[in-house]
């Protein structure tokens, strides 16, 4: 029986040595190849998903995922449920947790992943809104790692748009003592409360955070490069963005400022020719197709901490 109930709505609802143990957890899930023919701690759990918006990794990667967990995953799209509309996000909530073992929510606002939380009586991961995305910084630390063990000695540079999906990789590299600098064009810094549970997190474990408006500052001397798209999804209608980021888009000539051996990453989907060359995307330094992956090993982590937190911890004592 669950002792406590814990949800996932961005990543500092983990504590560091919690997120440290769980990309652990899911580096060494990852490199176990006959692990799943025995572990299973989600056997007889179905996982809800819900999506408001269209998906590629998050979809599949939790599909799969809970498959592999011995789960059964059950996807529920935005016009498939009442979700908000005709019924409210906490009574739908309350019937959700009467089927399933756990929730995951890709939403629009931020406030609807909160709600349903509070209504629900299983875990709820919030598996994108508009201000967090938890899941992929969960993936982008544990790829970082795979790359450069030494947390200390990581060093980060930011490009782009101060959005949901920087938010949480703030958050989580603060939180393991990995350094960041993060470019971005006036007008379009980070959450301020983000911010400020950044730099808290950043003084306890000494990393070094930073803000510039220069992408060239960024990336000197950096060992991991990260963009994102800089129009995200439901932003197509600001027709000017665009060129609010003149000067930022990752290339050839601004890599050339950052460690010999940096890696490249972007969550994907990638805007190619737009925040990043195809030089760049493709380049041997490019590691995004292995962070895609990690979203997966990643996440079963993230669920079995969450759902089973017995099966977790028997398997990190022996790994």
């Amino acid at each position: 029986m669950r002792m406590e109930l814990r949800h996932l709505l961005s990543i500092d609802d983990l504590a560091p040595e919690e997120l440290r143990e769980i990309v652990e957890w899911a580096i060494s899930v990852k490199l176990d190849d006959g692990l799943f023919e025995e572990f299973t701690p989600l056997s007889g759990m179905t996982i809800g998903s819900i999506y408001e918006k269209p998906s590629t990794r998050t979809r599949v990667s939790f599909e799969v995922g809970i498959d592999r967990l011995g789960g059964n995953p059950l996807t529920l799209l935005k016009n498939d449920i009442q979700l908000g509309s005709s019924e409210t996000v906490a009574d739908t909530a309350a019937v959700l947790s009467r089927y399933l073992g756990a929730i995951t929510y890709r939403c629009f606002a931020h406030g609807d992943v909160v709600e349903l939380a509070a209504g629900a009586q299983v875990p709820v991961i919030n598996a994108l809104s508009d201000l967090h995305h938890p899941c992929q910084a969960a993936a982008d630390v544990m790829t970082i790692l795979e790359n450069h063990p030494n947390s200390e000695d990581v060093r980060i540079a930011w490009i782009g748009d101060g959005n949901n999906v920087l938010h949480d990789l703030m958050l989580a590299a603060a939180a393991l003592g990995m350094s960041i600098t993060y470019a971005v064009p006036k007008g379009y810094e980070p959450d301020a409360d983000v911010v400020k549970r950044t730099d808290k997190l950043a003084k306890e474990s000494g990393a070094e955070i930073r803000m510039t408006h220069d992408p060239v500052d960024a990336v000197t001397g950096a060992n991991v490069i990260y963009t994102d798209v800089f129009v995200s999804m439901g932003e197509e209608h600001i027709s000017d963005k665009m060129s609010d980021f003149s000067g930022f888009q990752v290339n050839e000539e601004l890599v050339e400022n950052a460690d010999d051996d940096y890696i490249f990453m972007h969550c994907l989907p990638a805007h190619r020719g737009e925040e990043v060359t195809d030089g760049v995307m493709d380049s041997n330094n490019s590691v995004v197709f292995d962070q895609a992956e990690n979203r997966m090993w990643a996440q079963m982590s993230l669920l079995t901490f969450l759902i089973h937190p017995a099966a977790w911890a028997a398997f990190a004592e022996l790994h």
